[in-house]
């Protein structure tokens, strides 16, 4: 469950996250639950990513996806009043390229600046969230310097155009455990059940636990600008970032 398969939904996101058009059939359909797919490359959400937009096109009828629900299934939410495919319809599923694309290019740039900071600074995730553009990721960081915003900015920029590899690999959880410092936030969030952990390791810079999407580089994210640093609490501090352009 969670890496390769949600109940009957073999997930398309994970295994290639410029898939943005595919061909599947309807599991199940209902106005209360939702549209269970076969195959889905729809990203559910999670980890501070919000879910992938899109529709999905039969007969000549487009239902409008707006969200997913994780249950035992995979359901996709369809829009209100849209018209929901029967069980068994064979539909094309398409994602909304430019939330999705924005929301890769902004968790990517996440990992750069939580590996910044953890590389420089020592500090642990204890919290964070996205929008497409837009994020904000909380650190256990109870001594900051005066030029912190203006040099964390320098520093994520610095390796956004070092053009890093962004690259993907799904590991046995005793072999990921293994691996050090491969949880970046103060308590683990991987559940128990999960056998199987996906990693996400920015070449030479941060590889950490991560169930979202990604560009294939870092030059990708374009440029990252620091838009505050808040204190929020003793030793917690908030950074707010947005993407250039």
């Amino acid at each position: 469950m969670g890496v390769t398969r949600h109940g009957h939904t073999h997930r398309l996101d994970l295994a290639d996250p410029t898939l943005r058009e595919w061909g599947c059939t309807v599991v199940s359909s209902d106005p209360e639950q939702g549209i269970v797919l076969d195959r889905s490359a729809f990203y559910p959400g999670g980890g501070g990513q919000p879910p992938d937009h899109g529709v999905l096109l039969w007969q000549g009828v487009q239902t409008r996806i707006v969200g997913t629900r994780r249950g035992d299934e995979l359901y996709l939410i369809p829009a209100e009043d849209d018209p929901l495919p029967p069980a068994g319809t064979a539909v094309t599923g398409a994602v909304e390229d430019g939330r999705r694309t924005l929301l890769m290019r902004t968790h990517s740039g996440l990992h750069v600046l939580c590996g910044v900071v953890f590389r420089d600074f020592g500090a642990l995730v204890t919290g964070g969230n996205m929008e497409p553009g837009e994020a904000r990721m909380d650190f256990n960081l109870p001594e900051v310097p005066p030029d912190f915003k203006a040099r964390i900015e320098e520093l994520v920029n610095t390796e956004v155009t070092a053009d890093r590899s962004v690259a993907v690999r799904v590991l046995p959880r005793a072999e990921a455990l293994a691996l050090p410092d491969i949880i970046r936030t103060q308590s683990n969030l991987i559940p128990p059940e999960e056998q199987e952990v996906r990693i996400v390791d920015i070449v030479g810079l941060d590889v950490q636990a991560d169930g979202g999407t990604h560009v294939a580089s870092t030059a990708q994210i374009g440029r990252v600008q620091v838009v505050k640093v808040e204190s929020k609490g003793r030793a917690n501090r908030r950074v707010r970032v947005r993407l250039a352009g």
